[in-house]
């Protein structure tokens, strides 16, 4: 699934190059030749990774720990990506217990060099109200003003065209939260952001998202836990 149109980052080159206001032929060459240097010239794609199951009755995020199901689903996560054999190029945690838990398991199973770096943008939240309104799920209103700017945030921060510096293409694992992921989706596909919660997310899944040079986005797979037995799959 692609995009029709490639300006939801608002990276293009273009927006990153103060215009020339002069008709004169060797300053449009210079501007040109700007541009062409904001060009990007890699692929960066985007393994965005949910936690496994945890202790849902748990008061204090650390108390909110994977349970043994949870456990197991991260390490077959960490086994498909491992046996997927790409040059990781970076990890990135939510800072919550449950996802640095999930985390830990599946670095495991990959190379040890592989940079690891933890946000607090990634935590999990309220992204934007859902329509139409969910029956069981009704957080207090200003918890979606709260954490909608800073899901935005992380938004911008880490779905965007690869830096025109960077030569080849990158394989990145960002480990993180349903609602997070859900938005980060329908924002990618400029679909209705408020749609958000009608998507489903397993356990510990894999949603692949690449972010070609152009600026355009391909949905590679998503929720995809079919590689964990079917008795290991939660939602």
């Amino acid at each position: 699934m692609c995009l029709s149109t490639y300006k939801f980052s608002r990276r293009q080159p273009k927006s990153l190059v103060k215009p020339v206001d002069s008709d004169k032929p060797e300053l449009q060459d210079k501007y040109n030749k700007k541009i062409e240097g904001q060009k990007s010239c890699a692929t960066r794609h985007i393994f965005l990774i949910r936690h496994g199951q945890y202790n849902v009755l748990g008061e204090t995020d650390g108390e909110r720990k994977l349970t043994e199901l949870g456990r197991k689903q991260a390490l077959f996560t960490g086994e498909r990506l491992s046996l997927l054999n790409y040059p990781w190029t970076t990890i990135t945690q939510s800072t919550m217990t449950r996802a640095m838990e999930t985390c830990a398991i599946i670095q495991k199973q990959l190379p040890e060099n592989i940079p690891l770096t933890s946000s607090d943008l990634l935590i999990e939240g309220a992204p934007i109200q859902p329509d139409p309104p969910s029956k069981n799920w009704k957080p207090e209103l200003y918890q979606f003003y709260r954490d909608g700017a800073r899901i935005e945030a992380a938004f911008r921060k880490f779905i965007h065209r690869a830096p025109p510096e960077q030569e080849e293409d990158s394989y990145e694992l960002i480990v993180c939260h349903a609602n997070v992921i859900r938005y980060f989706v329908m924002r990618s596909l400029q679909l209705t952001p408020e749609a958000w919660l009608r998507l489903s997310l397993d356990h510990a899944s894999i949603t692949w998202l690449s972010v070609f040079p152009n600026g355009r986005v391909a949905l590679r797979c998503y929720s995809n836990s079919g590689y964990m037995p079917p008795d290991a799959i939660s939602h």
